[in-house]
């Protein structure tokens, strides 16, 4: 039973009295189930046994339940899990989902052993409980929030949180804080309650044209540094260099474009916004910084720190933006809390969770943000990230949570801000619809600035394509007719949020039921599991059922587990007749859409003296979705169609394709992309753009340029131009390359090993083990297939733990891979199995990375998409610059400071000498035995900094 070990304590004491009961810890690790006993007696159990005790109902203590029990093949079993009570007392602070990780947060001693941190469990559910119970007694204006707590401690409570006893006993609540018989029993879960409501203001005036000039960008970034810091020459060089790109226009369609490719350790991040900071402030508009991945955008949140270190004024002046899909969306969430009592009270407890992190979060922000990543695993998708606006269901000013919503108010904050940091996708959306993609904004940025522009290609090819597959139409269908029968979604459906608006217009409700009509030729809830089946319903089915048999009959893997694919070309029996059908009922579908769209805006302009505000904000909102949703997917859609029967447009290339995810099916359709998805970015931003900075250590490429016939192109590839979209720019981009200031030749090797065979997975599994073994940790892993890394992992992970090497592995830990790069990064000696693609993501200084150990060369994967961009772009010669822009990456990760060391070791003995330039002109390549490279990484990084 919880209790406190004296209930006469005084109040001041409590903190150190915190009782906890005898229960065993848990660990598990790659030799088995570690259970401590209340006792301190340990054993290592297998996985059955293992199982069928946590089964019982002891409740052990464990750190993230939820993956041991997936990791065991069990399903969840009742336990005291530390991550869960971490995420009460502390929403909103970061923490890895680690014991380790527990340790490092709460200040305890970091454990040494599995045996060290099973006993950490029991010491840290104490440490926080000795925490809870400092917070319930401040009073003053926390006294509101001991009250609140002590409401949410309550539902979680009677939903059956194991911590809840405990938790309630060490607040010892006082009685005028205790709930009346008449109190909402779920008053704490109504978070939307207690948030801030955010104020329209006056329309913006556009920002002005004042120019930044080299001395002022220079000047600038001395402050940022500090005047004591050391100046770096290059550094001040890269800003003045950015500074070209915040220049006055001179002619439309001609922006000022810098592309600078700046080696790692410039200083790049503070290098630009040194210029942008002050063109914001002479101005008075915003930079937009535009990043890819999550690390880079910490990394940035961060160094903005130095611009503005008071919170009050960074948080006015600096702005996160990302798409909707992104935050908590309130409807959503009181939804979920008012499905409790028929759900059953077991969901208050993720949710007591979500509204403690609501509270505390800085901007809702679900995605990278100061959400926990792994609360979502922890708790299951359905009740924390889901409650995300995934579905493009938003009512806006027609929401009861519109002037507290999320998203709304940090769009605001956007329109006033002097830097906005954003992603390439958002970005390419937002410029796309003339910065229109939602109701808050309605203007283009002038300025940006595309850090980690190597990843511009990828992102637009992204960005500007279209699938025709189940999953899309689906989503459509679900949008516009929302939830039918036997349907687990929550969606609105287009009726439900506008009907009221339209009530009495008869061209606006006609136009409405036909969409609706037109909307049940797509595809319906559960058509995946019909098309293989041969119960397709209505013609998009129909069309993709025989997508599918195309695929299936033509894919040489098509028994294998992966996503397949074949051409349109010639297409099966029946298959012309069904896209001709298909192509027939979206015309029935765009027809009425734009209809709907004219009512609309008719409605506007015949009512424009007596619509209220929220309700013109509703129509015009609704009016941007149904043309961004309906009417510009389903015309890309029936011009696919129309493609199949002639030729596909020079500039596509079209495919059939069925995505498989865990052995199913899990998309099936038309795919078209974009041959080179720069040329619609240059359209859609660069060209309307005043300047532009895109940046990048990894941007040109020292091979290319030999045997491409058009110069221009062979000169774009070389400086990065064609890369970025530059190239098509009227007016050539200004170029310059700022070398990285370390020493890689004194700091790296670089290592082919010439005797393992890249087709035995076992040799292989043993070279990274040896190679691993001998760095004694802080190694990366990359792999060109998720099955050789899975090999791999189960092969090594056991000897790896024996030597005290702990192994994380992407696509065998049940965690996402944001949190294993955390978690890699804070283990110093810790090894990391990943995918190529996971390269970039790994921003890891020091010890923590001091080996990289490619299986093969990391060579395009040779898809239908790839042929047609290998045609048009040079060859043999894109497959090469590819390929070593890929090695260059990797490579890149190892050295991020001057006191860094690291190998590279490529266990190719294929690997061509012409792609060795991806390295430094400095670093000698080693060719020779695994024996050998083993001797040489222990001797060279035994010696290093420690």
């Amino acid at each position: 039973m919880w209790k406190m070990a004296n209930p006469d304590t005084p109040p001041d004491t409590v903190p150190g009295t915190v009782r906890l009961p005898d229960h065993p810890a848990v660990v598990l690790t790659v030799r088995g189930t570690l259970w401590l006993s209340p006792d301190g007696e340990i054993e290592i159990l297998e996985p059955g046994p293992a199982s069928d005790r946590l089964m019982a109902d002891i409740r052990p203590y464990v750190c993230h339940g939820r993956a041991m029990a997936r990791k065991l093949g069990t399903r969840a079993f009742p336990a005291l899990d530390v991550l869960e009570l971490f995420a009460f007392v502390h929403p909103a602070r970061f923490c890895l989902p680690t014991p380790r990780g527990i340790a490092a947060a709460l200040g305890l001693a970091i454990p040494a052993s599995h045996e060290d941190e099973a006993a950490l469990l029991p010491e840290a559910a104490a440490c926080l409980l000795r925490q809870l119970a400092e917070a319930a007694r401040h009073g003053g204006d926390e006294h509101d929030n001991a009250r609140r707590m002590a409401d949410i401690l309550r539902a979680m409570d009677r939903g059956g949180w194991p911590w809840g006893p405990a938790a309630l006993a060490v607040m010892q609540v006082p009685a005028d804080l205790a709930p009346e018989p008449s109190r909402d029993t779920l008053a704490g879960l109504k978070v939307w309650r207690r948030l801030r409501e955010w104020e329209e203001g006056a329309p913006d005036t556009p920002p002005g044209n004042m120019p930044v000039e080299p001395v002022e960008a220079r000047a600038r970034l001395v402050q940022l540094l500090g005047v004591d810091s050391e100046q770096r020459e290059q550094q001040s060089a890269y800003a003045s260099s950015a500074a070209h790109a915040f220049l006055p226009r001179e002619r439309a369609e001609e922006p000022h474009v810098v592309i600078a490719e700046a080696g790692t350790g410039i200083g790049k991040t503070l290098g630009y916004v040194a210029p942008a900071s002050v063109w914001a402030e002479k101005n008075r508009g915003a930079v937009w910084i535009s990043t890819f991945t999550r690390n880079l955008q910490r990394q940035l949140d961060a160094e903005l720190d130095r611009l503005h270190p008071d919170p009050l004024e960074k948080s006015a002046r600096v702005v996160l933006r990302k798409g909707r899909e992104n935050y908590l969306c309130l409807l959503n969430f009181e939804e979920a809390v008012g499905r409790i009592a028929t759900a059953g009270g077991v969901t208050a407890i993720p949710l007591g969770l979500m509204a403690r992190w609501a509270s505390a979060s800085r901007d809702g922000d679900m995605i990278g943000g100061d959400f926990p990543a792994w609360l979502g695993d922890l708790m299951g998708r359905n009740l924390t990230l889901d409650l995300t606006d995934t579905r493009g269901e938003c009512l806006y000013s027609a929401c009861s949570h519109y002037q507290k919503c999320f998203i709304e108010h940090t769009q605001r904050r956007a329109r006033r801000a002097d830097i906005v940091v954003a992603n390439h996708a958002l970005v390419m959306v937002h410029a796309a619809l003339g910065g229109d993609e939602n109701a808050a904004d309605g203007s283009r940025p002038t300025r940006y600035v595309f850090d980690e522009a190597h990843h511009l290609f990828e992102a637009a090819d992204s960005a500007f394509a279209a699938h025709l597959s189940g999953q899309e139409t689906a989503d459509l269908r679900r949008w516009l007719v929302g939830a039918e029968a036997g349907s687990r979604s929550r969606s609105r459906g287009l009726k439900t949020r506008l009907g009221d608006l339209i009530a009495g217009d008869e061209d606006a409700t006609k136009a409405l039921d036909e969409v609706l009509h037109g909307a049940r030729a797509l595809a319906s809830g559960g058509w995946a599991s019909r098309l293989g089946s041969g119960g397709a319903q209505g013609p998009t089915e129909a069309f993709l059922a025989l997508v599918r048999q195309q695929v299936y009959a033509r894919d040489r893997a098509s028994d294998g587990p992966y996503s397949l694919e074949t051409e349109t070309q010639p297409p099966v029996d029946g298959l012309m007749e069904a896209a001709r059908t298909l192509e027939a009922a979206l015309e029935n579908l765009l027809g009425p859409m734009n209809k709907l769209l004219q009512a609309l805006a008719a409605l506007l302009d015949r009512e424009a003296d007596t619509l209220e505000t929220a309700d013109r904000i509703r129509i015009e909102a609704a009016m941007r979705s149904v043309s961004r949703r309906g009417v510009m997917a389903v015309s890309a859609w029936r011009d696919m169609l129309r493609s199949l029967g002639t030729e596909t447009p020079e500039q596509f290339v079209d495919w059939f394709g069925v995505e498989r995810r865990g052995g199913h099916d899990w998309d099936v359709g038309l795919y078209r992309h974009w041959v080179d998805p720069t040329e619609p970015f240059a359209q859609a931003v660069l060209e309307p753009a005043h300047g532009v900075l895109m940046t990048s250590a990894t941007l040109s490429d020292s091979g290319m340029g030999k045997g491409v016939e058009d110069d221009a192109m062979a000169d774009g590839l070389q400086t990065g131009a064609w890369r970025t979209g530059a190239s098509h720019l009227a007016v050539p981009p200004v170029q310059e390359t700022f070398p990285s200031p370390f020493d890689y030749a004194g700091q790296t090797r670089v290592i082919v090993v010439n005797d393992v065979s890249k087709t035995d997975n076992e040799a292989i599994a043993s070279a990274y083990r040896v190679l691993f073994e001998a760095s004694g940790g802080g190694a990366l892993g990359l792999f060109t297939a998720i099955a050789r890394l899975r090999g791999a992992y189960q092969r090594i992970a056991e000897p790896l733990d024996a030597r005290g090497i702990p192994l994380l592995a992407q696509h065998v830990d049940p965690i996402d891979t944001g949190t294993l790069v955390d978690i890699f990064r804070a283990e110093e000696n810790a090894c990391l199995l990943g995918t190529d693609a996971v390269r970039d993501g790994v921003d890891v200084p020091g010890r923590s990375l001091r080996l990289i150990v490619f299986d093969r060369v990391p060579w395009p994967r040779p898809d239908i998409l790839h042929k047609a961009r290998r045609a048009r772009f040079g060859g043999k010669i894109y497959d090469e610059m590819l390929t070593r822009l890929r090695l260059k990456q990797a490579y890149g990760r190892l050295i991020r400071r001057a006191s860094d060391r690291g190998v590279f070791v490529m266990l190719d003995r294929s690997t061509p000498t012409r792609l060795l330039d991806a390295f430094p002109e400095d670093v000698t390549v080693e060719r020779t035995g695994l024996a050998n490279a083993a001797a040489m990484v222990r001797d060279f990084l035994g010696d290093g900094p420690g």
